[in-house]
């Protein structure tokens, strides 16, 4: 198992050696408070539904701006995280690295804002900030895949398609063959942070999500795979898809569903 999900007392002792990313809200940001030093990347801003090269990523050209307006480097390490049991912040770190941010530098806080205040102090003072030089080029040998790989997927035995999203979402209507992992499966609502690593894994092979076979990830728009993408890098497995489409695409392309029976 990685650092891919830190602790917040791993945070604390690190707060000046990475760069904090808040994808909240402007106004949550300031009005609520923020870890200190934290840079605030409200989630909608890396999202887009027209510019970018698949699904709703944000174009290379605009996610390099975005950080590096907020003083991010290419090179430099990043621990995002949000309030919503770090679903909105994971999304950041996918974005990142499918467009070539390292990803062993790459962290998402486990428990979120609402779990860190509890123990830390927090800011209500944007720190200063000086723009740094990001590169951004979408990776094509990254672990995003299109609407053709998954239509090959359905009837590979070594890989296994995961559904991400809620029970009766899947119900109505799923990629065939797909198992169903909700990824509110993975968190707890106490801690808001991810289950115990026992947990997850004893849950992940009840579901046949083992690391020995090529998981292949969707939901609806991308968002909630990026939290199971994370808690599955996390857990070293070491073959992971990313289908950035996801069903939103799947559907509009003709895709069969497959309803539960």
């Amino acid at each position: 198992m990685s650092d891919v999900v830190v602790s917040a007392a791993w945070l604390a002792d690190r707060l000046e050696e990475v760069h904090v990313v808040d994808v909240r809200d402007a106004w949550e940001y300031d009005g609520i408070g923020h870890i200190a030093g934290a840079v605030n990347v409200p989630f909608e801003t890396f999202r887009s539904e027209d510019d970018g090269e698949a699904g709703m990523l944000p174009g290379a050209e605009a996610f390099a701006e975005l950080l590096g307006d907020v003083g991010i480097g290419t090179d430099d390490e990043i621990v995002a995280y949000d309030d919503m049991h770090g679903v909105f912040a994971a999304r950041l770190l996918v974005t990142a690295e499918l467009y070539g941010h390292d990803p062993e530098r790459l962290h998402l806080l486990d428990g979120d804002y609402s779990a860190w205040s509890l123990e830390h102090p927090v800011s209500e003072t944007t720190p200063p900030t000086e723009s740094a030089d990001y590169e951004a080029s979408f990776r094509t040998d990254g672990p995003l895949v299109g609407l053709d790989a998954v239509e090959s997927a359905i009837d590979d035995a070594d890989t296994v398609i995961v559904d991400t999203r809620e029970e009766w979402e899947y119900e109505e209507g799923h990629i065939p063959g797909a198992v169903r992992l909700d990824w509110r499966e993975l968190v707890d609502d106490d801690s808001r942070g991810i289950n115990p690593e026992s947990e997850i894994r004893s849950l992940l092979e009840e579901r046949g999500i083992t690391p020995g076979k090529r998981v292949l990830l969707y939901c609806n728009t991308a968002r909630r795979i990026s939290h199971t993408y994370t808690v599955l890098r996390h857990l070293g497995y070491p073959n992971l898809a990313f289908y950035e489409g996801s069903l939103t695409e799947w559907e509009a392309e003709g895709g069969e569903l497959e309803t539960a029976d």
